[in-house]
């Protein structure tokens, strides 16, 4: 982290409020631990930064529109591969919002594959991983959806398409701010040990009102907007589970509700996950009441999400043009030719999606599927009857080496 005198984004740190603390079902847990987690704790108190202004230095200022920049040229070079009409783009999106979301699940130690997450969206996945990661795409999903008016409601909905999905979370409290203490670190039986003590469950709603306040101002530069907005909705840590992908679920919507990305999907996670220790740092220097790490770590992570992102988008369109090739020939009118730009963002398919999402009959997606099959296009990936799967193995070759790319990257 930066030590240099100027590199402070100075903030308001958090203040402490002390609480008494009981352990609930203390026979759950051994005497001792009990005894330590019986007593006072000091639960963090946000500062609010609705009317904060930012002091940013000249070099930090730089480094931060350049980042701007990449992030703009990102999605302008998405839109001029594909074409702004092309049917690909949706589902170009689609697949960037996938890799983001998985990404975003892999900071939480939730790891999949592109093949699994291709199967859970099409019901033929049974990983628990893949399927719990298939609810932050829904989070992703609702944070573009709902980026014109972000919310506390807003905000609850990301929350709530999260954990839908997630096995062994009570569904009645998904999309409800929490009624208890939560904490970060050690402590089974109370946060008397924990490194951070969220907000008491009583001050999130006017702590996100304030946040939504932040969020909504036109005078702060964007990355740092969704920096901070970011490391506050980290601190206030509003829900019982799901608070860091429904954050970077937020910083998503930030990214589309100010404009700076309009046709694609910023896969900003996979910039964070280069160093996750730094990220989960320059959220603790937040606390304490310097932005500065945190904006730089967004800046730094926009830069990798554009350069990466960008060559997944060529690489991806590489794909589409030579299944094309392949296909030349079939009928102007063909199935086939409809499909072909979905697998894009779905490269693994069955029937029963092709008619749901394409609007194919179910003899026209067979015929479609056969076609793209015998050129070479498609492999089917299971045996014969009703769960047969079809999928390109060129898109998950891609996705794979994308996924692989920032693996080594974090690793370095």
């Amino acid at each position: 982290m930066s030590t240099l005198p100027d590199s402070r984004i100075p903030v308001e740190p958090i203040s402490l409020e002390r609480f008494e603390w009981n352990p609930r079902a203390p026979g759950m847990y051994s005497r001792a631990e009990v005894e330590r987690q019986t007593g006072p704790y000091d639960a963090a108190v946000t500062a609010s930064i609705a009317t904060w202004t930012p002091s940013v230095s000249a070099e930090d200022s730089a480094d931060i529109e350049d980042a701007t920049r990449q992030l703009v040229d990102f999605d302008n070079h998405a839109q001029r591969t594909l074409g702004i009409k092309n049917p690909a783009l949706g589902p170009m999106t689609a697949i960037l919002l996938r890799t983001e979301s998985a990404s975003s699940s892999q900071i939480e130690q939730l790891t999949t594959s592109a093949k699994q997450l291709a199967l859970a969206e099409i019901g033929e996945g049974d990983k628990v991983n893949a399927l719990t990661v298939i609810g932050n795409v829904r989070a992703m999903e609702a944070a573009l959806q709902l980026a014109d008016n972000i919310s506390e409601d807003s905000i609850l909905a990301m929350h709530k398409a999260l954990m839908l999905h997630q096995r062994g979370f009570d569904p009645s409290g998904a999309g409800r701010f929490r009624d208890e203490q939560v904490w970060i670190g050690p402590g089974q039986a109370g946060p008397r040990m924990a490194e951070f003590v969220a907000p008491h469950h009583s001050r999130i709603h006017d702590a996100i009102t304030d946040l939504v306040g932040f969020i909504q101002r036109q005078d702060i530069s964007v990355l740092v907007q969704v920096a901070v907005s970011h490391a506050q909705f980290e601190t206030i840590h509003p829900f019982p589970d799901g608070n860091g992908r429904t954050g970077r679920a937020l910083a998503q919507s930030v990214l589309r509700n100010k404009g700076l990305v309009s046709s694609t999907a910023v896969p900003i996670s996979a910039g964070l996950l280069v160093d996750t220790s730094r990220y989960f740092s320059a959220l603790g220097a937040f606390r304490q009441g310097d932005a500065g790490p945190i904006v730089r770590e967004f800046a730094r992570a926009a830069r990798t999400a554009a350069i990466t992102g960008s060559r997944l988008v060529d690489e991806l369109a590489a794909q589409l043009e030579e299944s094309r090739a392949k296909t030349s020939g079939l009928r102007s009118d063909a199935a086939a030719w409809r499909v072909l730009p979905a697998l894009i963002g779905q490269p693994a398919v069955n029937t029963k999606y092709l008619m749901t999402e394409l609007g194919l009959g179910e003899m026209a997606a067979l015929r479609a599927l056969n076609a793209l099959t015998e050129r070479g296009v498609l492999a089917e990936a299971s045996g014969r009857g009703r769960k047969r799967v079809w999928q390109h193995r060129g898109i998950f070759d891609v996705l794979d080496a994308y996924a692989t790319d920032i693996r080594r990257t974090s690793t370095a």
